[in-house]
């Protein structure tokens, strides 16, 4: 008798990984693309060449550190958590202040409250038709797409991961479902990429087109690309509602199960006096920062505009925060988080903050939320203490998988495999060529899967090569923007994937398991729409 194949531990997976890109690391010759000025009509520029490091100048060679890796895959391990250290201290600090508020109960009673307002929906007729259940997943999905598509929402869903998952529980379903209302929707979100500064905003500097510009089709496209991504999402989320024991992730799921207690756990609404305390001490913080900005510039793609965003957000906080703890500190707490993911979207838009100031946000809300319910600061260090045990493996997954780019980095491979398989592009036609760049742009994906480095590295490369086979640059970068998207939802070398996998509980190869139908489609779906970039005359194109 044949024993049943064992899918390996995630932690083994990501190891064998890095022992592939170690391989490759003997295999393919180092090389590097080095900044090169050449005269061209009597004008200096400065272009990208490619030389492998048998080719260099002794001076470049020298300084160009690259060698076949062996044991180095084991200081791979070390380096990883060096390299991804930013996220993996975000995603401590992240779990720590949500272990703080889960404390009080304040997210079960937002969630309980707020599956009885879907009840009262029900009734209505409109609403009976469509499904209620899918119409609020539908306005979830739609508003995390749109933050992915104008400002590039990535890093910050690990903490909304924390948020959406209790609540597809739930609804009946699970936490697969809870990433795709976020992680997937984010994801698609920046995939068409309408306005990123960080994916379309660089690849059309370089490509020295009009910024923005040819928006019309990318909005189309970002339409498509949604309606079928939150399609495989809702016909998923049918499926359990129908039988939740189809799910996956039934057996795991059991975690976040025995963490849903709205049913059998009775709620007693009460407001300490630390509370009003907590109320005062941020409103009069509030009022400081709206004296020292009371306006600020919130930039959305190319252009801005000006607000008093603070000044208006401590004038209802005023208000709503005095009625939330009428009502109990519940209701305050949940306005806390609001106010959080509001002040997360206008630093993010407005003063360019990136996971440092987040991670500070959240860690001010679950020390906010502990003296709230009047915990002592050693009861409030215990309990962040508790989070971070709690979501240690997934900060260490995040860590092993930045040892593959380390790897490939240390073995000077990633240039060599972009210019072994740009020399691919030659001799095809407009279809086929677009088609080719679009794949080496999502093979390269899965190596450099940082949109604004790729962008840095491939866009001088790709956007005169396209000149040379009558392809728009405008185009190229679309391909680019696919390339850059679709396989962020499946590549263990992002860490954010991995880093909301492992928040999520979800055991990598059950993800694969599920998601590579829809990252198929999608790369599939991305050539279809690239074809008329080249085909037809497109706005901007």
């Amino acid at each position: 008798m044949f024993k049943k194949a064992k899918v390996p531990h995630t932690y083994v997976i990501v190891f064998g990984i890095i022992l592939i890109a170690a391989l490759l690391t003997w295999i393919i010759p180092p090389g590097k693309y080095l900044e090169m000025t050449r005269l061209v009509e009597g004008q200096e520029k400065t272009e990208l060449v490619f030389q492998y490091k048998s080719q260099m100048p002794d001076a470049v060679s020298s300084e160009f550190k690259s060698s076949p890796q062996t044991w180095q895959v084991f200081a791979a391990l070390f380096k990883g958590f060096v390299k991804q250290s930013n996220i993996i201290i975000f995603i401590l600090m992240i779990g720590g202040a949500f272990w703080i508020m889960n404390q009080s109960k304040a997210i079960d009673v937002g969630i309980l409250s707020f599956l009885k307002f879907t009840k009262k929906l029900e009734h209505n007729r409109l609403m009976k038709k469509f499904g209620v259940d899918n119409i609020i997943m539908l306005l979830i999905m739609t508003m995390f797409s749109i933050f992915g598509a104008v400002f590039g929402m990535s890093e910050e869903t690990i903490a909304f991961t924390i948020i959406l998952i209790p609540l597809a529980i739930s609804m009946g379903y699970d936490s697969i479902v809870g990433v795709g209302l976020v992680y997937v929707s984010a994801h698609l979100g920046f995939a068409g990429a309408i306005l990123n500064p960080f994916t379309i905003g660089i690849a059309q500097g370089l490509a020295e087109i009009p910024l923005f510009s040819g928006i019309e089709y990318r909005i189309f496209c970002w339409a498509v690309i949604n309606a079928v991504g939150f399609y495989f999402i809702l016909r998923y989320a049918s499926k359990l509602k129908k039988d939740p024991t189809k799910s996956i992730m039934y057996e795991e799921d059991a975690y976040w199960r025995s963490r849903d207690q709205l049913h059998n756990e009775k709620v007693v609404y009460y407001t300490p006096r630390m509370a009003w305390f907590v109320y005062a001490l941020i409103l009069f913080a509030l009022i400081v920062f709206s004296y020292l900005h009371p306006e600020t510039v919130m930039t959305i793609g190319n252009s801005s505009f000006s607000f008093w965003v603070l000044p208006a957000s401590t004038i209802l906080f005023a208000i709503t925060g005095y009625l939330s703890l009428r009502k109990s500190v519940h209701f305050f707490i949940l306005l806390l988080l609001t106010y959080t993911i509001l002040f997360l979207i206008v630093g993010v838009m407005g003063y360019g903050w990136y996971v440092m100031e987040i991670a500070t946000l959240f860690m001010a809300l679950g020390i906010a939320s502990g003296m709230a319910i009047d915990k002592s600061a050693d009861e409030i260090a215990k309990l962040f203490l508790e989070g971070v045990k709690d979501i240690l493996s997934a900060a260490v997954i995040v860590g092993l998988a930045g040892g593959i780019i380390v790897i490939l980095e240390d073995g000077g491979i990633i240039d060599s495999i972009l210019f072994i398989l740009s020399k691919a592009m030659v001799n095809f036609g407009q279809v086929a060529s677009i088609g080719i760049m679009y794949l080496i742009q999502t093979i390269i994906n899965v190596v450099i899967p940082s949109g604004s480095a790729k962008a840095a590295i491939t866009m001088p490369i790709m956007a005169p090569f396209s000149d040379l086979i009558n392809v728009s640059r405008q185009a190229t970068v679309m391909a680019f923007q696919f390339g850059d998207g679709f396989t962020n939802m499946i590549t263990p070398t992002s860490g954010v994937l991995i880093a909301v996998l492992g928040v999520a509980r979800i055991p990598y190869q059950k993800w694969v398991k599920w998601v590579w139908p829809l990252v198929l489609m999608m790369i599939i779906l991305g050539f279809l729409l690239l074809i008329p970039t080249v085909t037809m005359k497109l706005n901007g194109f």
